[in-house]
């Protein structure tokens, strides 16, 4: 059998790592269960959106307008404003209908955006122009500049409208804040939130691998039952 030292020495190693890694255990399971324990669905607030309408135009500008400008790569035909757009090469924005350029869209533009996705019921109260976030942002690596709709709502509810292309990004609100908060803590990225191969997080891996191990092997040390299997 082991030592009585050696022993002595994994209990405490045990002891102290469990101490160590304990708070980051205790969030690793409180995020694991709120993930296992919510609808997505509701986390990506479709609860707070309507379902949509099919929208047909007519008498759109051929495509040779735009061909005759610029070389196409790409081309989208959206709806903005119950207006025809082609976005075209994922970068510029032309009117279906005249041709013309839209630089980006306007407030008024992008408050009729979010109505046509958003629940009726839903009250605005303003809405802001941003043109830049930092990575704790609930609007991070998205499109911008942007406009963003709030709602008068207990939730706090937002809407992310993009100014250059006029589509429709996310709902933002408390239990998506919640989720956000608590993915932090689980990958433990904490300066972006979003990366799941930090360094941290890899360190307090392995070193919850060893802890679980320690206890394997102080069982085994210090069990009678172990003991008096090696007598015979």
């Amino acid at each position: 059998m082991v030592k009585r030292k050696t022993a002595i020495w994994i209990r405490k190693a045990h002891r102290y790592l469990g101490l160590f890694l304990g708070i980051q255990f205790l969030m690793w399971t409180i995020s694991g269960l709120y993930f296992s324990w919510t609808d997505i669905d509701e986390i990506h607030g479709d609860h707070f959106k309507k379902e949509q309408e099919k929208i047909v135009h007519s008498n759109l500008k051929g495509l040779d307008i735009i061909t005759s400008r610029m070389e196409v790569s790409a081309l989208e035909l959206r709806t903005i404003a119950n207006k025809p757009y082609y976005w075209v090469n994922d970068s510029i924005l032309v009117d279906a209908s005249s041709g013309s350029i839209k630089p980006e869209i306007s407030e008024e533009e992008a408050l009729k955006v979010a109505e046509m996705q958003m629940r009726d019921d839903l009250q605005v109260i303003s809405i802001d122009y941003i043109t830049e976030v930092d990575k704790h942002h609930e609007y991070r690596g998205r499109s911008l500049p942007a406009y963003v709709i709030n709602y008068d709502h207990p939730e706090n509810v937002k809407a992310y409208v993009a100014a250059l292309d006029g589509s429709f990004q996310r709902v933002r609100h408390q239990s998506w804040r919640w989720f956000d908060f608590l993915w932090m803590t689980h990958t433990m990225d904490y300066e972006g939130r979003d990366d799941f191969n930090t360094v941290v997080l890899r360190i307090f891996s392995l070193l919850g691998l060893i802890t679980v191990i320690s206890g394997f092997v102080l069982w085994y040390v210090s069990s009678s039952t172990i003991r008096r299997m090696i007598k015979k």
